[in-house]
């Protein structure tokens, strides 16, 4: 019954119908729990129905769990990972499945790419490396049940903090994982049958290793690392750009590198509704008008433009800002000074 099932749900896959793929194969599955196949098709049409990716790396795990040599599963959870843009964690099961089926072109042409992907994540993000990612998201449920408790969110320059408000929780029913650019959260709640999930797409990268978390008597709270010292306009992925900073225009350019300091840190949420605040005056001038004109700019731009835009400025020191990729990721921006004025550099 299990594999007529599994019949059915290819033919509903060949038609497009991917819906009615993911029912039959999880009608499959109930009845056969033990087939890496199922787990590995049932992948595969969650991909297509993309907003389900997360569950498809979900099933491409259970498949490698249960047949540590079915190259397609390594295939489906290397695809999903690029959707999520995870790029190094999506190389890495690529990489094992090549390792099992080395005359496998497409594993060769989609570990091409991550490297690809990656290397460019190397030029936006600096001085971050590109982290070895430890989570697996084993953790993901297929079918998310509706949140039992309430969670809230702050952020400092190089950190998210998120507050689960769970009372009483046992530290031991607490599963959290990190990923590229998602967090998997389960908790499974005392007297209850359904565990609690969390997992959102989250608005920006994170280093997974430098991520921790603590269950505490009244809530568990999680620190999220950032990639990259950017204000999230929120916890989840959205399609807003991050506010980029303006060039500073001054008397005198200066180059000063970063030591400790005891000055507070600034405040992103005050800069935040600064920007907000900005956006909405209509008679804007000066260093405003700039800065409003730069962020829609950016907020415009295609993808190369908005690397170009990112690369040109942090490699110039706040002195170029180029939106021409094709000649700023070829070579290194020096700092370029305004005409009249001196380039200098800190020393102590």
């Amino acid at each position: 019954m299990a594999k007529e099932l599994a019949a059915k749900a290819k033919e509903a896959f060949v038609d497009d119908d991917f819906d009615e793929a993911v029912d039959l194969y999880s009608k499959a599955i109930d009845l056969d729990p033990n087939c890496a196949e199922f787990f590995a098709d049932r992948a595969q049409a969650n991909v297509k129905l993309e907003n389900f990716i997360a569950e498809a790396v979900e099933d491409a795990n259970k498949a490698i769990e249960l047949d540590p040599l079915l190259t397609k599963a390594y295939l489906r959870k290397g695809t999903a990972c690029m959707k999520l843009e995870e790029y190094q964690t999506a190389k890495n099961a690529l990489e094992k499945g090549a390792s099992i089926a080395p005359s496998e072109s497409k594993f060769k042409k989609l570990i091409d790419e991550c490297d690809l992907r990656i290397s460019e994540e190397k030029i936006l993000v600096q001085p971050v490396a590109s982290p070895s990612v430890k989570a697996d998201l084993t953790h993901v449920s297929s079918a998310p049940a509706k949140p039992k408790f309430r969670h809230d969110y702050y952020q400092k320059p190089e950190e998210v903090v998120v507050t689960i408000f769970a009372k009483g929780i046992p530290k031991q029913n607490v599963n959290i994982d990190f990923g590229e650019q998602v967090l998997s959260v389960v908790i499974d709640v005392p007297g209850e049958e359904e565990a609690y999930h969390l997992q959102p797409r989250l608005f920006g990268k994170i280093v997974p290793e430098k991520c921790r978390y603590e269950v505490l008597s009244t809530k568990v709270e999680i620190r999220l690392a950032k990639a990259e010292i950017i204000a999230w306009a929120s916890l989840e992925h959205a399609k807003v750009p991050a506010v980029l900073p303006k060039p500073n225009v001054l008397s005198e350019v200066s180059v000063r590198p970063a030591y400790p300091s005891s000055k507070k840190v600034k405040d992103w949420d005050k800069l935040e509704a600064e920007v907000k605040k900005q956006d909405n005056d209509e008679k804007l001038e000066g260093d405003a008008a700039l800065d409003k004109s730069l962020r829609e700019m950016y907020s415009n731009a295609d993808e190369d433009m908005r690397r170009a835009m990112s690369k040109s400025f942090v490699e110039s020191n706040g002195t170029v800002l180029s939106t021409n990729w094709k000649e700023v990721g070829a070579k290194t921006i020096k700092s370029t000074p305004p005409d009249g004025m001196e380039l200098k550099k800190w020393e102590i």
